[in-house]
């Protein structure tokens, strides 16, 4: 590092304090501009901050380590998701913009009635914006520290103090500025952070040592270039290669996308990406904001990485499982020069500050709206709400520093978060489109995998002849809270009818609403359902081609490049007149 470095790190966080004193006045006029822009964003500035927020300092890493084990097809652990997210762009946007509410966690009130739905919404407030929101951060902060090791060879014990003093300075710009500041720090950050990472897989991979994309291709363990993973096994010890039995593939792509809970791919959308969609304009801002992120999220932000990582295969062959995501960070001391250092440092940076920004608000917005304001303190002004939610901001950042003292395992938190919220996802489906879904229902989706996932932790520990491990541990938790949630419906009753009424009459939804669509025939549904059924799949090919044809591009024929680009094009042009198709007859149906 030189001063240069310095510098251009110096720069990017005096731009990032710029942009909180900036939007510091606004963020304090009410809640609704501190945690919701004033329901003022763009799409594109939305969608941005979406993706700047998923891009943390642990993806690259974690991207490269899934690709030196398991090659490019390692990377469906999380592609797969896509099939639900654009889900959430064609069946549940609009319906969350429509809603008009500040949080997904309000939402609880308007759609169900009674305690329950009062425990619920206050429950959820804090497991997930106290609880599950620390150990988001927390693991965040791990992969950060290894960042700071690595790359500036501070001593593992003093990591800790470099890391707090990074959150200090999120947690202040953060709580000035409110979600204005943060989305357009997210889009100053995540055009830093893509630079910088594309600069150095250009760097890298024409390298002398690794001589260009021809060369890195020839030099790669055979599979480690396979787009799709192997069902079935393969020979022991060999690496670069994605093996998955039939019921692990099955687990990852049937049910994963729309079973679990996981921050930024909740089935039907939730967290911090409901809370994007909710601050846009309108609708349409709505819906192209999550698109945009699906877009950017899976088939931009990886190839930069995976670049690296395949170099990193070929330059470091001394990494082990367990070390490979430090070749990452290898690649960056041992080929950026001095300047350019300093930017992927700083993009960093940004992408971490980026990840805790948008958690701190997220989770802030939890405790004081649907907790504190719902049943701590009523009826105050928006001056002291505003206040509260600043010094709240501080207090949670102080709880994930805490916690990340007792993380160890980046891996291990990612997976006890994806089985703690196994089975809830159809739930939060159906609950638009059932009128007959209920606060129990939620109650029990929420409980029922967090005692099915301590009970195979057990029986891991007392059983280890017979253990239970992820992804088949899936198949149990999943069929045990869907059985579970399915019967409490049945057996309780419904919410009120007044509350169900209520939300018909406000959010419009289809599907299963026939008592409420015979009470107001004149209410039109949000209709269309075949139009956003075909959008779903042309949206899923859309991703799904785009990533193929980059890979062909890199290090494919000219006949897979027409293959795919051929696919793409006729994709997107028709998702396109569909999507158009769908504004209008949303116009439509709103006239009426």
């Amino acid at each position: 590092m030189t001063i240069y470095d310095w510098l251009i790190i110096a720069g990017y966080f005096a731009l990032s304090i710029a942009i909180g004193l900036y939007y510091a006045r606004r963020a304090g006029k009410s809640t609704e501009e501190f945690f919701l822009s004033g329901r003022n964003l763009p799409w594109w500035l939305a969608g941005l901050s979406m993706v700047a927020t998923t891009f943390a300092a642990d993806t690259p890493l974690a991207v490269t380590e899934l690709v030196a084990v398991r090659g490019i097809a390692g990377n469906w652990l999380w592609w797969n998701m896509a099939i639900g997210g654009m889900l959430t762009v064609f069946f549940y946007a609009h319906l969350w913009r429509r809603a008009g509410i500040m949080t997904d966690l309000e939402f609880i009130e308007i759609r169900y009635s009674g305690k329950a739905a009062a425990f619920l919404r206050g429950y959820r407030a804090l497991y997930l914006g106290l609880f599950m929101n620390a150990i988001i951060m927390g693991w965040v902060n791990v992969a950060m520290g290894t960042i700071l090791e690595g790359m500036f060879g501070i001593p593992h014990h003093e990591v800790f103090w470099y890391i707090a003093a990074a959150m200090i300075f999120t947690a202040v710009y953060s709580s000035l500025s409110g979600q204005w500041g943060v989305a357009v720090t997210d889009a100053v950050q995540f055009v830093i952070a893509m630079a910088g990472c594309i600069i150095l897989a250009v760097i890298v991979v024409n390298s002398p040592e690794v001589g260009g994309l021809a060369s890195l291709q020839a030099a790669l363990p055979e599979g480690t270039l396979n787009l799709l993973p192997v069902i079935g096994s393969v020979e022991e010890g060999a690496t670069g290669v994605l093996a998955l039995s039939s019921g692990a593939f099955f687990a990852y792509v049937g049910i994963q996308w729309w079973a679990s809970w996981y921050p930024g791919a909740e089935p039907g959308g939730g967290g911090y990406v409901a809370q994007r969609m909710m601050g846009t304009k309108n609708e349409r801002h709505s819906v192209f904001s999550v698109l945009f992120f699906q877009i950017a999220f899976y088939c931009l932000r990886p190839w930069p990485w995976i670049l690296v990582a395949l170099a990193a295969v070929v330059l470091y062959p001394q990494l082990t499982a367990e070390t490979a995501k430090l070749g990452y960070i290898y690649a960056m001391n041992d080929y950026l020069p001095a300047g350019l250092k300093g930017l992927l440092v700083a993009a960093f940076f940004a992408a971490y500050m980026s990840t805790i920004a948008t958690h701190l608000n997220w989770g802030t917005s939890y405790i004081i709206h649907d907790f504190y304001r719902r049943f701590i303190s009523v009826s105050r002004d928006e001056k002291h709400y505003v206040l509260v939610s600043r010094i709240t901001t501080v207090l949670l950042m102080l709880a994930s520093l805490l916690l990340t003292l007792f993380i160890t395992s980046i891996s291990g938190a990612w997976q006890f978060i994806i089985e703690c919220g196994a089975g809830l996802g159809l739930v939060l489906l159906l609950r638009w489109y059932w009128w007959r879904v209920n606060a129990w229902s939620e109650i029990t989706a929420t409980i029922v995998p967090v005692l099915a996932y301590t009970l195979i932790t057990v029986n891991n520990l007392l059983r280890p002849e017979q253990t239970i491990e992820f992804p088949n541990s899936m198949f149990l938790i999943v069929s045990t809270t869907t059985v579970s949630w399915i019967i409490v419906t049945l057996l309780t009753r419904p919410a009120d009818s007044a509350v169900l009424e209520a939300f018909y009459l406000r959010v419009r939804p289809s599907g299963f609403w026939k008592p409420l669509r015979l009470q107001h025939p004149e209410i039109r549904s949000d209709g269309g359902t075949a139009y956003r059924l075909l959008g779903w799949i042309l949206g899923v090919l859309l991703i799904y081609s785009v990533l193929f044809l980059l890979s062909e591009i890199f290090f494919g024929d000219t006949g897979g490049i027409l293959l795919w680009a051929g696919i793409t094009g006729l994709t997107a042009p028709l998702l396109w007149l569909l999507l158009s198709k769908m504004e209008s007859t949303a116009r439509h149906d709103t006239s009426v």
